[in-house]
Parts: structure tokens; C-alpha cells; sequence
């Protein structure tokens, strides 16, 4: 018998690697688009992004965070 005590935690991968449409998003908010978390729910926006801390929730909309940021920053070697 399976017990009913069991608590479910998500599962992070040691290191993220953000697909190109979560580095699209990214780079649109960088960039001062809007996009509302309804637009996100229909665009199928990665719920990752939250997750990890590339975006947060502000009055209603995406917004990009310092981390979010440092995964599209380019090094210019």
C-alpha cells in the first residue's frame, strides 16, 4: 500500500540551461516589454523562469531579476 504522506517537492537540475524561448522572454523583458502573466499562461512561458529566480511577479506583470539578466549577458572575449 502507498503511503498518503507523502510530500512532492520539484526537482532542480543541478545547473539550468534556459531553452531559446525562455532566453526570448528574457531578452524581450530586458528590453522594457511588458508581458503579463496572463500573456505568459497563454504563451506557454516557462513556469522555470519563476522558479529559478530569472523573473518575478510585479503588479501584474514579468519582470526580468539580476539573475535573469546574467543569463543573457554577453562576454565579450
Amino acid at each position: 500500500m502507498l503511503s498518503s504522506n507523502t510530500t512532492h517537492t520539484t526537482y532542480h537540475a543541478p545547473v539550468f540551461e534556459p531553452t531559446v524561448d525562455e532566453l526570448a522572454v528574457l531578452k524581450k523583458l530586458e528590453l522594457g516589454e511588458k508581458i503579463s502573466l496572463e500573456d505568459a499562461v497563454h504563451a506557454h512561458v516557462s513556469k522555470r523562469l519563476l522558479e529559478r529566480g530569472m523573473v518575478v511577479e510585479r503588479e501584474g506583470y514579468m519582470a526580468i531579476t539580476e539573475q535573469g539578466l546574467q543569463q543573457i549577458k554577453r562576454n565579450d572575449a
